[in-house]
């Protein structure tokens, strides 16, 4: 018996879930509800920000996609000193050519771990952590 109700269980967890339109009004209220809370909750600027994302996510390719789920992963599982490093890096690299982005890999990877720092610190924005000595 106990079998019989694992095997159902693990079933129901393999079987592929509906789109949208086919899920009840209370499985989509289980989805929206956590977004709802976080835009209520959420001042004006912070609100304009979600919608921008939310747009972009729409525009993007499911290959974009991928690979924005993979680079938030790779963030998620940084250390914070890591992730300071990859916000200074990303807001350098946004207002870069590709070229100099690619001038700068190269010579990131050659630097030193005492040079990275103070290439942080010449970088960061006035006000960021890593300005700090």
């Amino acid at each position: 018996m106990l079998l019989l109700a694992f095997s159902a269980t693990s079933a129901a967890q393999n079987a592929p879930l509906p789109e949208w339109d086919k899920l009840t009004p209370q499985q989509r209220e289980a989805l929206i509800a956590p977004v709802r809370d976080r835009w209520n909750d959420a001042p004006p600027p912070q609100r304009e920000r979600m919608l921008q994302h939310g747009q972009r996510w729409q525009s993007m390719t499911p290959e974009q996609r991928e690979l924005a789920r993979r680079g938030r992963h790779r963030f998620e599982n940084m250390t914070p000193a890591q992730r300071e490093q990859a916000r200074v890096l990303f807001a350098q690299m946004r207002s870069m050519t590709p070229e100099q982005r690619e001038a700068l890999r190269e010579r990131w990877g050659k630097m030193t771990p005492e040079q990275r720092q103070e290439w942080l610190k010449a970088n960061a924005a006035p006000g960021d952590p890593a300005k700090r000595p």
